[in-house]
């Protein structure tokens, strides 16, 4: 009798585990805060002039160097020698990059092959043989081990897309099974991953998602950009969710959109790592008097910033720097994100609130974490209060007590 009675409750409780709610699949010991580091920082004017001994080790869990690219024999092509390595009085920028494991011993650091300037062809043909692939992971193995690195992040912009070809689709997650398998024969456990095109209509021509993420220790998923000048209307560069107005396709264009997008093709939850921007992307009205909401009509992008000197662009740390000087700031309730708006001029971006929304929402999913692109325009010197206060939001959400603030909007 005791018997049965014992077997009724076991049944009981497996049914009432499956009938009851989800619980988080990942916990803040296994959720990742993935930190960006973008080299060419140091070569900034002013305070945006970023240098390794800027970075605060304490707040990631891998540090990923970016970027090296990919020599014509399959080799890891050093772009910047100078501030990469120590030959003829340089900077040193490797040895001195890994050394922030002694800071926090915890920490995984990895080279980022690849982003937007490399583009697409040359992977393309890489991947398309496979000895080739084989060698290119011989080349990727050896590398890691010379210059002291515990990992490799591919950053292929875009299989099947800018200059690739049909088969890059497949041939991308062979060269993923061979590099998977190559790490997997060393002794020392070396961390492979991929930054990926977030939304649907790039991912599904790019990706088998769900062979990707099998060879995968995680992906980082580039959830912005999702909105810019290109639109010739005004939107916000990674809202979190759609906003009533939009239309069908630009309903797709948002955080959940594509994580959704993700987990609907077979990827993991704990696999999946949300890239959040450090950044904003700028407009310039094309009638301030009449318009300066979201989807106000645009002509161009944004005046450069003084540091980050790019068009239609500005670091979070040249943002703050312009709310100082008067700009007036929004909070978007349903997409969950702002904009600051002076005469003119218009920036969406993300700040401490809109990020608590995210790591809410990786919390809520079980996602693998969050990845900043890029720490060096956070406000990493403090100069508009306390010092990296985007990625402080990540590492104490995710990883920390999750005490939050927010941002004052008035």
């Amino acid at each position: 009798m005791e018997e049965s009675k014992s077997l009724l409750k076991k049944s009981l409780d497996f049914v009432q585990g499956c009938c009851s709610p989800k619980h988080e699949m990942t916990t803040a010991n296994d959720r990742k805060v993935i930190c960006y580091y973008g080299s060419w920082s140091v070569y900034r004017p002013g305070l945006g002039k970023f240098d390794i001994s800027h970075i605060d080790a304490s707040l990631c869990t891998h540090l990923i160097y970016a970027f090296a690219g990919l020599g014509e024999s399959g080799e890891v092509k050093i772009l910047d020698p100078w501030n990469d390595l120590p030959d003829g009085g340089g900077k040193d920028g490797y040895r001195k990059f890994n050394a922030l494991r002694k800071d926090n011993p915890e920490l995984k650091t990895m080279i980022g092959m690849g982003g937007w300037n490399e583009g697409s062809s040359k992977y393309s043909s890489l991947a398309t043989n496979e000895t080739m692939r084989e060698k290119f992971a011989d080349n990727v193995v050896e590398f890691l081990k010379k210059y002291g690195f515990n990992g490799f992040d591919l950053d292929w912009e875009y299989p099947c897309q800018r200059g690739g070809s049909p088969c890059d689709k497949e041939n991308f997650v062979q060269l993923l099974k061979t590099l998977r398998k190559r790490f997997d024969r060393e002794s020392e456990q070396l961390v492979l991953s991929a930054a990926v095109a977030s939304a649907e209509m790039s991912a599904s021509k790019s990706y088998d998602i769900r062979a990707v993420c099998e060879s995968l220790d995680f992906v980082n998923v580039m959830c912005y950009d999702l909105h810019g000048s290109w639109d010739k209307k005004t939107g916000v560069n990674a809202p979190l969710y759609p906003g009533t107005w939009e239309t069908d396709y630009e309903k797709k264009l948002n955080v959940d959109s594509c994580i959704q997008y993700w987990l609907s093709q077979g990827a993991p939850a704990e696999k999946l790592v949300l890239g959040v921007p450090f950044y904003g992307r700028g407009f310039t009205l094309a009638n301030a008097s009449q318009s300066s909401g979201i989807g106000a009509p645009a002509y161009s992008g944004s005046e450069p910033g003084p540091y980050t000197r790019e068009a239609g662009m500005l670091g979070y740390n040249e943002i703050l720097e312009d709310i100082a000087k008067g700009w007036q700031v929004h909070f978007q309730e349903e997409q969950k994100v702002p904009y600051a708006v002076h005469g003119n001029l218009w920036v969406g971006y993300d700040d401490e609130r809109s990020l608590k929304d995210k790591t809410d929402y990786i919390k809520k999913h079980g996602l693998g974490g969050a990845m900043a692109w890029s720490i060096e325009t956070d406000d990493f010197l403090g100069t508009a209060g306390k010092k990296y206060p985007l990625l402080n939001v990540l590492h104490r959400e995710l990883r920390g007590d999750g005490a939050t603030y927010y941002t004052d909007y008035n």
